[in-house]
């Protein structure tokens, strides 16, 4: 299986320990994590061709991704 890039720890790898303990603590945190996940391996199943998809869903798969990196990092700073 080859490297799924943009994953979370590689984003923000000095946040490894705060991001397992709001998984553990933080409903929300938790549902935003697992999503994110969701969506960037979507993308990147898309992008190496396993499971090709239009330009369009392609866009709103990336804007979706991103949106929910911002809310992460808000969560991170606070």
């Amino acid at each position: 299986m080859s490297h799924t890039p943009h994953e979370l720890l590689e984003e923000f790898p000095d946040k490894h320990d705060m991001m397992q303990a709001l998984k553990a603590e933080n409903t929300h945190f938790s549902k935003l994590y697992d999503e994110y996940h969701v969506v960037n391996r979507a993308i990147h199943r898309a992008e190496t061709n396993v499971e090709p998809t239009d330009d369009l869903n392609m866009a709103e798969m990336r804007k979706q991704r991103m949106a929910l990196k911002d809310e992460i990092a808000g969560i991170l700073a606070a």
